[in-house]
Order: C-alpha cells, then structure tokens, then sequence
C-alpha cells in the first residue's frame, strides 16, 4: 500500500497504458476524437477574435457590409463548432462504450474461469460492482476525462497564448485571481478524489449485503432476523449516503468560489480596461474580446479538478478491474489427451488437499474405480466427501498426489473436455431464468428437443414437463423458485444425460426429498447411472447398498472399503453409520 502511495504516479501511468492498448482495435475512431479535440482547441479564440475586429473595424468605421459578412462568418463558425462538439461527443462517447464492452466481455469470460477457491474469499456482489459499476465508469475516461481535459488544457493555453499577443498588460490584470483559483481547484481535487474513493467502497460494500440477503431471504424470515439484518443494513446505507453527501458538501463550495474569483478576474479587466479605453489605450473591441477570452479561460479551469477527478477515479476502477483480470484462471490442462474414447476408469492415487496452507481436509486418499461401477463415499459432515469430488472435477487443485481417468493424469486433459466427461448432480439444484429447454441445455445449440424428450422420458420426468404451461418454453423462476425440489432435481437429471458423460457424479442427490418423489429420482438415478462409472455421496445408506464399492471416509482418510454386507461384518465405521440410521428409523 505504502508502495503504491510512493509511485502513484508511476501505477497510474502503468493503468493508463493497460487501459489504452484496448484502443488499438480502434485506432482511427481514436485518431478522429484526438483530431476533433486538437481542432475545438484551436476554433474556441475564434469568435472573440471577430467580435474584436467587428467592433473596432466594421462597426466603427459604419461599415454595414462588412458588419453583416462578419455576422455571417461568426454564424457559420458558431454552427461548425457545434457540429464539431456533436461529433468530439459522439465519437468519444462511442469509443468509451466499445471499449468498455470488450473489457466486460473479457472480464465476465475470465470470471468463469476463474477457480472455486476464488469465489470462496470474494462476496458476488464485489465481482458484480467490478464487472457493471466499475466498467461503466471507465466510458467516462474517455467521455469526461482524457479527451476533455486535452481539450480544455490546449483551449486554455492557445486562449492564453492568443490573449498574451493582444495585449499582455490586460492578460496579467484578468489572470489576477487566477493562482487563487487554482489553488482552490487543487484542494477541490484532493478532497473529492478521497471522497470519490469512499464512494466507490461504499457502492461495493453495498452491492455485496443487498446481494447476499436477497439470495438468502429464506433464512432471514425463518429466523425473524428481519429487524437486526435492517439495522445492519441502515448502517451501510448511512455510510454510502455520508460519503454522498460529503461529494456533494465540495461541489457546492467549489463551483460557487470558483464563479466568485472568476468574476472577480473580469471585474479587474472591466476596471482597467475602461481606462484604456478612455486613455484610447485599448480598443472596445479588445476589451469586448477580453471578457469573452476570460469566460473561454476560466471555464475549463472550473471544470479541469472534476474531469481529473473523474480520470483518477477511472484509474481506480482499471486498478480493481485489471488486479481482477491478473488473478490466474484455473489451467486448463495440457490437452494432450482426447476424453472422446474415454472408458471411466477412475484412479485416487496418495491425494492430499487441504483449502488453507497445510490443514489437511484429504490425507493419503488412494482408490480404484473400474469404468462402469457404481462406488458410493459415506461418513459424517466434514469428513471431506464433497472435496473428493470437486477434485475429480479440478474445482479445486490437489496439493499432493495424482487423479487419474483410464490412466491419464487429469492434468494432462483439456479442463473444458475433462468437465464434459463428467456429470455432476448436486443436493441443491441451481436453475437459471429462464426456460426449462435453456436451463437443460445451457444455451448449447448442438443439443435438439428430440434428445431432451428422449433424456427426459428415461428418467421418467416427461409427464411433467408436459403438464407445464408451454412444456419446454416454460419460464422458470430465479433459483427454480416456482418448482419443487424433486422437479429441480430431474432437471439436473435430463441435464446431465443430454450431455452423455461418462463419469457421474452424485451429492446427495436424494436427500432433500420427500419417500414419494424419492422413488421416482432413485428409478431416475438407475437410468442415469447406466454404463456409466458412478460416484455417489449420501447420507441414507440405504440408497447405496448395490454399490459395488463403499468408501468410508472419517476426518478425510478412507477408514474401510467394501460391499454393504462386507462393511457390517468388520463391525466397525460403517456398522456403526449403520446402526445410528437404524436407530433414527425407528
């Protein structure tokens, strides 16, 4: 933190260069907008320029044509600075909204490949304020800040360079409030930099509560902790609306000041200036000139502390944006071998894992399972059957050891093919907005109705799909909120077959459900399983008795290994699972 405090100038040069090389796609929109801005810069001293010469040339002389070509002239540029002021806009706000789109696609893509781990330690609605807020905020580097601070730096020094030729003696006397203006620009900036930065901590601090207590609403309302959770709530929203109001505080001091001193610079010029007149030592025109040059200077000045402000806070936004985009995606793997032929061999070999440092949650895991049988992963909670899982499916990375499929180090699989092997069907389904069809195929359009029906027919879910209002175009809700648990987890079901894998991979997948539905997901489950290497973790032992292997897992070590009978005869781990579950049927 001190480092970056130390170099700050330095990390923002090195943002801002990350920022703009997204420009390259776009070179000759960004040559355009520079272009515009170089010309508005030069085209602002223009018409007090003319109003000066009319004054002092046509109008004192009675010259009526020359005062009406004048007139024309000024009209004209006046039209084409404003076309030109369209088009700087225009362009530059386009060029902002093509970047930003290519930097949130990019973001939103890498975020997906991201590993779990990551998504363990970062609050969702942290990642949502980096991938909408912040991104949106860097269209304004390029409609607010970069351009128009070139163009407001170049229109004051050709303003001051055009004023110092006319007539250096009344530019020193107008740009006599000007030190003050500017060291009052410079506190503003300070001071609303920090608040910014407040601001914008307070918008993620926020995004991330309101997130997470809309996803667990259910919990809230079971446990009437609506009160407290409020409370919890009014105190984030006060301090985001205090740093509001704090930005606000600046701005109606800075703005108001800043009018102060710069009519106090014209009150100056209007001063002496009547006297050059008088003394015929200044012109009227030029002083006419004057008050419109003073109005052309002051004006970006005034508004110079917020596009910079706005730049650093594009910096800012780059910063959490770009740190974002350096954390490393899981590796993909060295794709050196097809899963297209895979059989499902699955081979543990010594693995350990642990999710912090060396607190092992996996110690010496090693198993064997043939392609095509069904091998079931029972223990207490926490005894670490989900994590054997989620390895198998490189969700997390092992720290010591080696995960094989027919042989093959899974390393040396293609993480997006290695996942595609592998169904995965989860206590709690997760279902998307939108259709049954869409949450079925993930948007993949290899997959056809004809293999849903046919998917959903083997595990007997069709006569409810069909019952549905618009059958497969049937909305459903966030979180699969309008169907039951035992329909979301036939779903999962139909999902997982129209992908044809050749692992399976079952949590607890009929432990939520009631004796009814049970039936019908376990009839699903036989013909999910078929031919197919199948891992199972439950709760019930009485679903996995055909399993033709039992692992039994406690404080993440395999205790025993064997059939169901065979587990009951060695009267140890299993046999007492067994007999607890026993007991709590009867």
């Amino acid at each position: 933190m001190e480092k970056e405090k130390k170099n700050g100038k330095l990390v923002d040069r090195i943002i801002l260069a990350k920022l703009f090389s997204y420009i390259k796609p776009y070179k000759r929109l960004f040559i355009a907008v520079v272009s515009l801005t170089i010309l508005l810069g030069v085209v602002a001293p223009l018409r007090p320029y003319l109003i000066q010469q009319t004054v002092d040339t046509q109008i004192s002389e009675h010259n009526y044509k020359g005062l009406l070509f004048m007139i024309i002239l000024m009209v004209g540029i006046l039209v084409s600075q404003s076309y030109v002021q369209y088009l700087h806009s225009y362009l530059s706000g386009l060029l902002g909204q093509r970047v930003i789109r290519d930097i949130r696609t990019k973001l939103f893509k890498h975020i997906t490949k991201l590993p779990l781990p990551f998504f363990d330690t970062n609050p969702i609605g942290r990642l949502v304020t980096r991938t909408i807020s912040d991104v949106e905020n860097l269209a304004d580097i390029f409609s607010e800040g970069f351009a128009a601070i070139i163009a407001d730096l170049l229109q004051i020094l050709i303003i001051l360079g055009v004023m110092f030729y006319t007539n250096w003696k009344l530019t020193l006397i107008s740009l006599s409030t000007f030190p003050i203006l500017l060291l009052g620009t410079y506190i503003f900036k300070e001071k609303i930099k920090k608040t910014f930065n407040e601001v914008r901590l307070a918008v993620a601090n926020l995004n991330a509560f309101v997130q997470e207590h809309i996803s667990g609403m259910s919990i809230i309302q079971i446990f009437n902790s609506e009160k407290q959770e409020m409370e919890k709530f009014k105190k984030i929203n006060h301090e985001h609306r205090q740093a509001n109001i704090k930005s606000v505080f600046y701005y109606s001091i800075y703005f108001p000041v800043a009018e102060v001193i710069g009519a106090a610079g014209i009150g100056f010029l209007v001063w002496y200036g009547c006297k050059g007149v008088l003394n015929q030592e200044v012109t009227l025109g030029m002083l006419i000139a004057f008050i419109m040059y003073l109005q052309l200077f002051f004006r970006p000045i005034r508004m110079i502390a917020d596009r910079f402000n706005t730049l650093q806070m594009g910096v800012v936004c780059c910063d959490r944006i770009f740190k974002l985009l350096d954390y490393k995606p899981t590796h993909p793997g060295t794709g050196s071998h097809s899963t297209e032929h895979i059989k499902g061999d699955v081979t543990f070999k010594h693995v350990w894992f642990a999710y912090e440092k060396e607190n092992y949650i996996l110690k010496n895991i090693s198993f064997t399972i043939k392609a095509g049988e069904k091998v079931a992963l029972v223990g207490a909670t926490g005894a670490g059957k989900s994590s054997i899982i989620s390895l198998l499916s490189r969700f997390y990375e092992i720290n010591k050891g080696s995960i094989e499929i027919d042989g093959v180090d899974i390393q040396s699989y293609h993480l997006a093919n290695l996942r595609k092997s592998i169904g995965v069907v989860l206590q709690d389904v997760f279902l998307f907005y939108g259709s049954i069809r869409e949450n079925i195929t993930l948007n993949n359009p290899s997959i056809s109705d004809e293999t849903i029906y046919y998917a959903a027919q083997l595990v007997g879910a069709l006569p409810f799909i069909e019952k549905l209002p618009g059958g497969l175009d049937y909305q459903v809700m966030e979180r699969g909120a309008t169907l039951s648990v035992g329909h979301r987890q036939l779903i999962s079901f139909i999902r997982t077959l129209v992908y044809n894998p050749k692992i399976i991979v079952l949590d607890e997948a009929t432990s939520s459900v009631d004796s009814e539905t049970e039936k019908l997901i376990e009839n699903a489950l036989e013909e999910l399983m078929k031919g197919r290497t199948s891992l199972i973790i439950a709760h019930r032992l009485s679903t996995i008795r055909r399993a033709d292997q039992i692992l039994v897992i406690d404080k993440g070590e395999i205790k025993e290994k064997g059939t169901h009978e065979e587990l009951l005869s060695l009267q140890g781990h299993y046999t007492h699972l067994h007999q607890m579950q026993y007991r709590e049927l009867i």
